[in-house]
C-alpha cells in the first residue's frame, strides 16, 4: 500500500495548490502535440537505495505523443525510472523536466499505473474511482462511469475489486491513472498477470490513447505485443540506458 499512500499525499498536496483541472473530459483527448521540443528531459539521473545505485547517471529526453516502451532484465532500473518519472522516487542526483516543471509540480500532467494495482479490494470499481475523483475535487458519477466505459468495463457491476479477474483489475487500474486526464501516462507492468486476450485488448486502448495525442511509457516484459504499436523502444541494463531503437529487434526479443 505505500505506493497508493505515496500517491493520495501528492493528490492532496497538489489539491491544495488549486492546479488540477476537474472539468476536463477523459475521452475527448486534445489535439495530437506536433511541437518538436521533448515533453521529459532527464538529465544525469542517480537514484541510489543505500549503497545500491539502481540509476547511474541516465540521461535522455523523450518526445511528447510518442509511444516509449521501457525494456530490461529485472534490476535494470525501469520501474525505479518510471517512479523518478512520476516524482514518487526523488533521485540522488540529477534533474527531471516534465513540461518545463520538477516531476512535483507536474503531477497533474502524470497518470500513473504502478505494478500493485492501488485499488481497494473491498470496494466496487466505481467506488474506487468516486474516492479518487473527490481527491481531484470531480464531482458526480458521470466522469467515473465514462472512464470504466473507456477501459470497456461496465460501471453498474457492484462486484468488489477483490473479485475481479486479473485482466479487469488491470483494466480499472488503467481508468483510475486516465482519470484526471493526464497529458502523460506511466505505466508499469499493465499486462502483468494478464491473459493474452485481455493484453491485447489493453494495446488496443493503448494505441487509441497514444493516437489521441497521449504521450505513454509502459514498463514490460511481453515486449512483443507492443511490437508495431510502440513508437520506440528503450533498453536498459544496470541503471543505466543502454539502446533506443524503433523496432523490437529479433536478438533482443530473445533476451525479455
Amino acid at each position: 500500500m505505500t505506493d497508493l499512500v505515496i500517491v493520495t499525499n501528492e493528490m492532496q498536496r497538489i489539491l491544495r495548490s488549486g492546479k488540477l483541472r476537474p472539468d476536463s473530459e477523459c475521452c475527448n483527448f486534445p489535439t495530437p502535440v506536433t511541437d518538436a521540443a521533448p515533453i521529459i528531459t532527464v538529465s544525469n539521473l542517480i537514484k541510489q537505495f543505500g549503497r545500491f545505485a539502481a540509476l547511474r547517471g541516465v540521461t535522455a529526453e523523450f518526445d511528447a505523443g510518442k509511444f516509449h516502451v521501457i525494456l530490461g532484465d529485472n534490476g535494470a532500473g525501469k520501474t525505479t525510472l518510471l517512479r523518478a518519472l512520476a516524482g514518487l522516487a526523488h533521485p540522488t542526483r540529477g534533474t527531471i523536466s516534465i513540461l518545463g516543471k520538477n516531476p512535483q509540480d507536474a503531477c497533474r500532467e502524470v497518470g500513473y499505473m504502478a505494478h500493485p494495482s492501488l485499488l481497494y479490494d473491498e470496494m466496487s470499481g466505481l467506488e474506487n474511482l468516486r474516492y479518487f475523483a473527490r481527491l481531484y475535487d470531480i464531482a458526480g458519477d458521470g466522469r467515473c462511469e465514462q472512464v470504466i466505459r473507456s477501459v470497456r468495463l461496465d460501471p453498474e457491476l457492484a462486484r468488489p475489486v477483490g473479485q475481479y479477474s486479473q485482466g479487469m483489475r488491470q483494466r480499472m487500474s488503467l481508468a483510475r491513472a486516465i482519470l484526471h486526464d493526464p497529458t502523460i501516462l506511466l505505466l508499469d507492468e499493465p499486462f502483468s498477470n494478464v491473459d493474452v486476450h485481455s493484453a491485447r485488448e489493453m494495446v488496443v486502448l493503448l494505441k487509441g490513447m497514444r493516437y489521441a495525442g497521449k504521450t505513454i511509457f509502459v514498463v514490460t516484459h511481453q515486449a512483443s505485443l507492443l511490437e508495431g504499436v510502440a513508437d520506440e523502444f528503450v533498453w536498459m541494463r544496470d541503471g543505466q540506458i543502454v539502446d533506443r531503437t524503433s523496432t523490437l529487434t529479433p536478438d533482443r526479443a530473445g533476451t525479455q
